[in-house]
């Protein structure tokens, strides 16, 4: 049975709940139709982590969110003067248009 994908509007909410962070993740690994555990396996790491970094678990390793966004062709930045994680425009797209 095929499971019915979130809409854009959803990811919205979802980051306002959980964090962009989680909310691309989540957007993006279910843009390439991959599963939680298809994603830990081709980044090395555990199901419960993934599980964890969609959930916005707020302390998380940083070596294996690199590894999870490689995978997810993502990247992460630093940016001066910007306080907490905000989506950069190019990645937009993957939470859908602001209501």
């Amino acid at each position: 049975m095929s499971k019915e994908r979130r809409s854009r509007a959803d990811l919205r909410v979802r980051a306002d709940q959980r964090g962009a962070l989680a909310a691309v993740v989540f957007a993006r690994r279910e843009e390439l139709a991959l599963r939680q555990d298809e994603l830990a396996d081709l980044s090395g790491c555990s199901p419960r982590f993934v599980h964890d970094l969609e959930r916005g678990k707020a302390t998380v390793q940083l070596d294996k969110v690199l590894a999870v966004l490689d995978v997810l062709g993502l990247g992460l930045g630093v940016v001066e003067g910007v306080s907490g994680i905000s989506v950069p425009p190019a990645a937009q797209h993957l939470l859908g248009p602001v209501p």
